[in-house]
């Protein structure tokens, strides 16, 4: 129930936030700013709650104590009106924000390594909540209007702290990531080479993340459209995750990867001549085909490049670099690109950036180092 309902949460600020940005009066320009706080704060407050957590040996009172600022600094952000105040509000509220997905995580992995269940199992109902409150949010907000977006969130972020009271705790075992680790990988080109050629992709994964719903708005689509492209873009994404055993060993993990950049490009070239939202609804579906595809296939390369002994800190820079640094780029890169030369022609440089990120991928590919 905790992931379910804090993903139910985060679900209205990925959804719907950069739409409230926009009836508060905001530019493109202006509302990438605020979405880049989110990773730019995550950068900062997952290392610090994650150093707490090991200090102090356990999982869920931190994710108490990051809840309880979640209630609090929410409830400030969403009464701001001035750039300067939301941005000084968000960074406060991601601040606690990002850390809790991950920590559930841990929390979900240890109890259910403890129970001898499987964890894909728990951390289903993740996905779960983040598809039903899409849903039930947008046909929400059709109805009583985008302003009144704090109280869906306040009531999911509740519901999290309320079942975090009666969770289990578990204490942290893990060993912390050492300077000498990053040296390690710093060297290690092939790793290096392939994190900077997989942003061609993220940045546009990213930008698309923070600028779709106000995309299709600008198409005339309602909040329940908006909520209604992400149930069916995370449902394609967990039978991607859910029959990954039958697909993912079929193929070199790059062929996939390249397959997906593919796919991504013609993904977002389409989306620049689509002028109608029920499309983009239903080319959603493609969601699970370019992301989770993508993001198994890259996990599992990346254990491959690096040594076993600084894996730990090697997933940590592959998804910082997934949904920290292309978030902080695609957010502020895309809404300066909406404000000069609209969503069609963000989607279409997104589109050549996707396919230019393939070919390279391709290149490397074929490189000695890409084959390992």
């Amino acid at each position: 129930m905790l992931l379910f309902s804090f993903h139910a949460a985060n679900t209205v600020i990925v959804s719907f936030l950069p739409l409230f940005l926009q009836f508060k009066g905001l530019n493109g320009t202006q509302i990438g700013w605020v979405l880049a706080i989110g990773p730019m704060a995550a950068i900062i407050s997952q290392p610090f709650w994650g150093y707490m957590s090991d200090k102090y040996q356990t999982v869920k009172r931190i994710i108490m104590i990051c809840l309880i600022g979640v209630l609090l600094f929410s409830t400030i952000f969403f009464q701001m009106d001035s750039l300067t105040t939301i941005l000084i509000m968000g960074a406060s509220l991601f601040f606690f924000a990002a850390p809790v997905g991950a920590l559930g995580d841990s929390l979900s992995q240890r109890r259910a390594d403890a129970l001898g269940k499987s964890f894909g199992g728990i951390r289903m109902w993740g996905s779960i909540g983040f598809a039903t409150s899409s849903l039930l949010v947008g046909e929400i907000l059709s109805v009583v209007g985008i302003k009144h977006i704090l109280w869906p969130y306040l009531f999911f972020a509740t519901l999290a702290l309320l079942v975090t009271f009666i969770l289990k705790d578990v204490k942290v075992e893990t060993k912390p990531i050492q300077f000498s680790d990053v040296k390690v990988l710093l060297k290690n080109k092939p790793f290096i080479i392939f994190l900077f050629f997989i942003m061609f992709l993220t940045i546009t994964h990213r930008a698309n993340d923070s600028f779709i719903g106000i995309y299709i708005a600008s198409l005339g689509g309602s909040e329940s459209i908006i909520g209604l492209s992400w149930f069916i873009g995370v449902t394609s994404e967990a039978l991607v995750f859910a029959f990954a055993a039958f697909w993912f060993r079929k193929f070199h993990p790059l062929i996939f990867i390249i397959a997906a950049g593919l796919l991504y490009s013609f993904r977002w070239f389409s989306y620049s001549i689509i002028d109608d939202p029920s499309i983009v609804v239903a080319f959603q579906v493609l969601h699970g085909l370019t992301f989770g595809v993508f993001y198994l296939s890259a996990f599992q390369y990346v254990t491959r490049l690096i040594p076993k002994n600084v894996q730990s800190t090697g997933h940590l820079l592959f998804v910082s670099v997934f949904f920290g640094l292309s978030g902080i780029i695609g957010s502020l890169i895309g809404g300066a690109l909406i404000d000069t030369a609209g969503t069609e022609t963000l989607y279409l440089i997104m589109g050549f950036l996707a396919l230019l990120g393939s070919i390279l991928l391709t290149i490397y590919h074929v490189l000695p180092f890409g084959k390992s």
